[in-house]
């Protein structure tokens, strides 16, 4: 990414020193989108073809699930706010003090996006938390195995999750923040839409009413379907690959819908996908820098209830795609059950 360019447009935007956006009235409130700003295709269609970074809700730890300080309060109050703002400028000096590039940007985006100001990307229920699993998805969680449950042992392809095998990050995981390679490029050409990733695969959305693939056939980014409301790209998805993670059959397997490398989901990388997932999305351009998107989940016999989360993807179209060839994946799944294996042999005595 180019962070210089990215910083310079977060500054001309706000006056340095002072919060692009003063805390709203009523801190529980979450207003509607704005939707006025207008950019159309050759074509007519509204436009969001961009490049597009999530990194800056990543670096400024803003997390998915709402810390239980907040309550049911979706934005902070100033003081909380100058506090985020204190870590992101130091952040930025530790940062410029590594690189010859200079300043990260963190606080000139944080002074000049709304979404900084937020206490979670959850929006829906009510308190920021996600909805308790039913028992049965709970235990299935609980049961999965990954290379992120601490002390587990390696024994087969089915002992790992599909982004430890490079497959896949998982969907709608695909669509929020990571650790890193937070890059999002979206195309359009007349009806459809298309969502490339920087880490691992591609989203082509046909832009038209109907009906889904039969039940039989899923993947792991499932079956889109889009239409335009106003200025807002409206996507329901269903038919995403079902299974858990607990599972000893390795093509029973699912990708949670979460992924732990998002701050603040829950661990294992582990919540199954009933056949009755469905997911809900819509994207809409709120200036020449910002997109907002919401996504809105459900599965009946997994959650107890749907869930909204809401962010904001900032335009950069200046930040870089390279290759992401996930190597690891080919190396980490023989290591780590040459690791157990080597670990057994040790705790029964024999030379490793």
């Amino acid at each position: 990414m180019n962070w210089r360019a990215l910083a310079l447009t977060a500054a001309l935007l706000t006056p340095a020193g002072t919060p692009a956006q003063p805390a709203p009235a009523d801190l529980t409130a979450l207003p509607a989108v704005p939707s006025g700003y207008t950019l159309k295709t050759e074509w007519g269609d509204p436009d969001l073809r961009a490049t597009y970074t999530l990194d800056m809700i990543n670096n400024g730890h803003i997390a998915f699930q709402r810390p239980a300080e907040y309550g049911n309060r979706v934005w902070l109050t100033d003081a909380e706010f100058a506090k985020r703002l204190a870590a992101a400028k130091a952040s930025d000096a530790a940062y410029s003090a590594e690189n010859t590039r200079g300043t990260k940007g963190l606080e000139a985006w944080m002074r000049a996006e709304p979404f900084a100001r937020r206490t979670s990307m959850l929006v829906s229920p009510a308190d920021g938390k996600l909805p308790a699993l039913l028992p049965a998805a709970e235990a299935l969680r609980k049961a999965g195995r990954s290379s992120w449950v601490p002390g587990q042992a390696y024994d087969w392809l089915d002992d790992f999750d599909s982004w430890d095998r490079c497959i896949t990050r998982g969907f709608p995981a695909s669509m929020l923040p990571f650790h890193y390679n937070n890059g999002i490029r979206v195309f359009q050409a007349p009806g459809y839409v298309v969502i490339h990733f920087e880490m691992l695969g591609d989203r082509i959305i046909p832009l038209r009413r109907g009906t889904h693939w039969p039940p039989a056939v899923r993947s792991w980014m499932g079956d889109s379907l889009g239409h335009w409301e106003g200025n807002t790209l409206v996507v329901e998805t269903t038919n995403i690959n079902t299974g858990d993670g607990a599972t000893h059959d390795v093509w029973r397997r699912a990708a949670s819908p979460l992924n732990v490398a998002t701050q603040g989901v829950p661990a294992n990388n582990a919540i199954p996908v009933s056949a009755q997932a469905r997911v809900v999305e819509r994207f809409t351009r709120t200036g020449p820098g910002a997109l907002v998107y919401e996504l809105s989940y459900a599965d009946a016999e997994v959650f107890s209830a749907p869930w909204t989360a809401r962010i904001t993807w900032t335009r950069d179209d200046s930040y870089q795609f390279y290759e992401y060839a996930c190597n690891e994946g080919n190396e980490a799944i023989r290591n780590n059950i040459l690791a157990t294996r080597a670990a057994r042999r040790q705790a029964a005595g024999a030379q490793p």
